[in-house]
């Protein structure tokens, strides 16, 4: 399946099943509020469409987690896991450079990947946040935000870590997405393992502090929608959003 081989908790799937679960990942990890209810139906029957695997089984589980939660407790959660712990930080590029300077390049690397796929995210989102690359595979973008995520892995790793020793159900949701990728490399297993141990570089001067740059998904907006995402988007199985 083009460069990202085959992915191991998908066997046998092509882009088409790999960009359905990205899709359904980023609705996942938006902010949950009345748009997330109302994508409920067309969210389970893209999940139950799906191939057998991992990715499905994790999406199911997060969806009936979902279906069994007051949309005010999963806010409450939302905003307590991804915005206050540093921990679970959603934003790919602060595993790998923390808050120096390199993480600017970085940042620039999410962008040109965007600009050749012709997705535009919202000027006030970052772009390396975990959903918005999902959602630029879902637009077409698959080949370019599997590179990112392949990239990125170790951070991935250690966040669905983080979020599943929290009890958080969104570690379900990482999980989906990193059993669209191929089997971890040992280089890619010893970085994680790295990464949990030492945590993120640290410099004293580069971008503003993380705790400043993650205000742009501290408050959720009136819409119920965190920045970054359209008004309105379609699901892979044709619902709006």
């Amino acid at each position: 399946m083009n460069d990202h081989g085959n992915p191991r908790g998908m066997p046998g799937r092509g882009e088409a099943a790999v960009r359905t679960v990205h899709m359904a990942a980023s609705i996942m990890l938006d902010y949950p509020g009345e748009r997330l209810a109302e994508a409920l139906p067309a969210l389970a029957a893209t999940v139950a469409a799906l191939p057998r695997g991992e990715a499905a089984t994790r999406l199911a589980a997060f969806l009936d987690h979902v279906a069994a939660t007051p949309l005010a407790d999963l806010a409450a959660h939302y905003v307590a896991t991804f915005d206050l712990k540093r921990r679970c930080c959603p934003y790919l590029t602060y595993y790998a450079y923390g808050d120096t300077r390199k993480r600017g390049a970085a940042l620039l690397r999410f962008k040109h990947a965007y600009r050749t796929a012709g997705f535009e995210p919202a000027d006030d989102e970052l772009p390396d946040h975990l959903a918005v690359v999902c959602e630029l595979s879902g637009r077409g973008g698959t080949g370019q935000a599997t590179r990112l995520l392949r990239e990125h892995r170790p951070g991935l790793e250690v966040l669905r870590q983080a979020l599943l020793e929290e009890g958080s159900p969104y570690a379900h949701v990482v999980a989906a997405v990193l059993a669209t990728l191929p089997e971890p490399t040992a280089r890619e297993r010893a970085a994680a393992a790295r990464l949990a141990a030492q945590g993120p570089p640290e410099e004293e001067v580069g971008l503003e502090p993380f705790d400043t740059l993650a205000d742009h998904r501290l408050a959720p907006p009136a819409t119920g929608r965190p920045p970054g995402h359209p008004a309105e988007g379609r699901l892979p199985g044709g619902a709006r959003r």
